[in-house]
């Protein structure tokens, strides 16, 4: 079982940054692909950002070149890196983490979802 806790939510004004991490713990594989999504009220959860075990990474275009996703394997911490917020940005974040048991198994995408409580982001003046 994988536990992810994450942390460094807040209230933020508009163009100010934050920080998010995720660590994860427990029985953890190598492969893996580890995310940020976010959930406004009224909305579906979206993607914000992934990052692979290889160092490969994605960004909505929504927050391409304001935010960085990057990784500590030898901590199994990712972290969010949001610099110029918007009120948009206004959500609960989830962190989550997709293991892969084997290169074959990440090839045909057959892996194991675990995710985050969430943590609350707000952008306001």
């Amino acid at each position: 079982q994988v536990q992810l806790v994450e942390s460094g939510g807040g209230l933020v004004q508009p163009g100010g940054s934050l920080r998010l991490s995720c660590a994860a713990s427990g029985t953890i594989f190598s492969i893996y692909v580890m995310g940020w999504y976010r959930q406004a009220p009224g909305k579906q959860r979206e993607l914000v950002a992934t990052i692979t075990s290889g160092g490969s990474t994605n960004y909505d275009d929504s927050v391409k070149g304001r935010f960085t996703i990057s990784r500590d394997n030898a901590k199994n911490t990712v972290y969010l890196q949001m610099n110029s917020l918007k009120p948009e940005d206004t959500a609960v974040y989830y962190c989550k983490r997709t293991e892969y048991s084997s290169t074959a198994s990440y090839l045909k995408k057959q892996g194991y979802d675990h995710w985050g409580q969430g943590t609350q982001v707000t952008v306001s003046s």
